[in-house]
Parts: structure tokens; C-alpha cells; sequence
């Protein structure tokens, strides 16, 4: 007859506990640190389609020699004295473009069931629609450099200097991602990504040539130039002139960040309200 007999390992291994129920809420430093991995994903993204970068690349240099040329002498009397006012006009639209760009892409994840599972995750709602915001920053610093340089290359020389310059580019990029938040909520509420782009195409074209990009307000129809005083990329561009041909710092740029912050507040709840109705 044998005896079992049983030795001692030590210790019993304990495993951690496991939890069983989601927190309640994520708290803010999560949210962030969640944003900062859709925004991952998304520069991932990009780089493996690097046609998504035409839009900030090949088109700011197109338009500011196509502009400068056509309207240069038309408006200015030569090129040279239409830079300083084209330059700023044609980082608005550029902008607007690269925002358009962000809804579309947007709906086509939407459409393709990407956004359908990222809602089963416990990440906070926010963080899939602001995390492609996040990598759009670097789309719009691209797209404003090369405006720069392109005039630089025609011979525009800013009065501002480089920080004046480096100031523009700031309030550009930041124009951009407020103003991302309005085609964001354009991305939730649309059928098709067909549809976003139509829509958005309506929205740019009056926001752009009804402002003061491209022409002086006073040769404009009276009636006109009351929408055109009041539009926000209006004050966008003068902001931008006033930073980069003289350096000043205007009332300008104050209106400029005001109306980045009121897009923000109005567009950025109700991007995550219809995110989160969209099934």
C-alpha cells in the first residue's frame, strides 16, 4: 500500500481580480489618451494612401499660381502686390478643403462598419470623431507651408517676419480643426459620402468667394458686403494678413479665435449626439 503525500509549492498564485463591470464614466486623461490612439491609427492610415495628401499638397501650390496669375494683374495691377492678398485667402480655402476631406472620411468608415466596432469598445465617444481631428492637424500644417513657400517662391515677402508667418500658420491650423467639427457633423447626419461632399461643397464655395479671400470688400455690391463683414473667414483671412504682412496682433485675431470657439462648442456636441444615434 502506497501513501500519497503531498509536497508544499509556497504560496498559493493568486490571480488579479477581474473586473466585472465597466467604470461608469472615462475619465479625462483616458479620453485624451484614447483620442492620441484613433489619431495613430488614422496617421497610419494616411501614409498607406498617400493620395489622401493631394488635397493639401498638389492643390495649394495649383491655386496660388493659378489665382496669382489670373487675378494678379486684374485686381493688384501685377502679381506681386496680389500676393500679400491672395496668400491668406487661398490658406482659407485650402483649409475648408482639407475639412471637407475629414467628413468624407468619416462617412465612408461609417459606411464600411468601422464605427460599429468601435462603439463596442470602452472608450469614451469622443475619442473616435476627435482622434482623425488630431491627425488632421499635420494635413493643414502641410497645406499652410506649402502656401507659404509657394508664395515665397512668386516673390511674396511678409512683413511680419517669421514669427508673424509661424503665428498665421497657428491660427490656420487651428481655424482648421474648429472648423472640422462642422464637417464632422455633416459626416454623421449624411446617407452616402457622395452626399458630404455635395453638401460641403455648398458650404464652401459661398463661405470662401462671398469673403474677403480674393477681392477688397469695397468693390463689391453694397448689398454683398454686409455678409461678406460678418462672415467668419472673412475675419479668418484679415487675422491672417494682420499676422503675417505686419506682425500686429488685431482685433481680427480675436474674432478669428472667438468664432473657432463658438464653431467648436456648437458642432462638437452635436457630432457626438448624432455619432451615437447613428446605427
Amino acid at each position: 500500500m502506497t501513501t500519497l503525500t503531498t509536497t508544499d509549492s509556497g504560496p498559493a498564485r493568486t490571480r488579479p481580480p477581474v473586473p466585472t463591470e465597466l467604470p461608469p464614466r472615462v475619465s479625462l486623461a483616458d479620453a485624451w489618451s484614447q483620442t492620441l490612439g484613433f489619431a495613430s491609427r488614422a496617421i497610419k492610415k494616411m501614409f498607406r494612401n498617400p493620395e489622401q495628401f493631394s488635397d493639401v499638397t498638389v492643390q495649394p501650390l495649383l491655386f496660388t499660381a493659378m489665382f496669382a496669375f489670373i487675378f494678379g494683374g486684374a485686381i493688384s495691377g501685377d502679381v506681386a502686390s496680389y500676393l500679400p492678398i491672395m496668400i491668406p485667402g487661398i490658406l482659407a480655402m485650402t483649409c475648408l478643403t482639407a475639412c471637407m476631406a475629414t467628413g468624407v472620411q468619416l462617412r465612408e468608415d461609417m459606411d464600411t462598419g468601422v464605427f460599429d466596432r468601435f462603439r463596442s469598445l470602452p472608450v469614451a465617444r469622443i475619442a473616435p470623431l476627435a482622434g482623425p481631428m488630431v491627425a488632421d492637424l499635420l494635413r493643414y500644417a502641410i497645406a499652410g507651408s506649402l502656401t507659404f513657400a509657394a508664395g515665397m517662391a512668386m516673390g511674396y515677402r511678409p512683413g511680419g517676419g517669421a514669427a508673424g508667418v509661424l503665428a498665421a500658420l497657428a491660427l490656420v491650423v487651428l481655424t482648421g480643426w474648429s472648423l472640422s467639427w462642422a464637417f464632422t457633423y455633416i459626416g454623421t447626419i449624411a446617407r452616402s459620402a457622395q452626399s458630404v461632399q455635395g453638401i460641403s461643397m455648398m458650404v464652401l464655395f459661398p463661405l470662401t468667394f462671398l469673403s474677403n479671400a480674393f477681392v477688397p470688400v469695397d468693390t463689391l455690391p453694397g448689398w454683398l458686403q454686409g455678409f461678406v463683414r460678418v462672415n467668419p473667414i472673412s475675419h479668418v483671412v484679415s487675422a491672417v494678413r494682420d499676422l503675417a504682412n505686419t506682425g500686429s496682433v488685431t482685433a481680427e485675431v480675436g474674432w478669428a479665435l472667438l468664432g473657432c470657439a463658438v464653431v467648436v462648442a456648437i458642432f462638437a456636441p452635436l457630432s457626438v449626439r448624432s455619432y451615437q444615434r447613428e446605427r
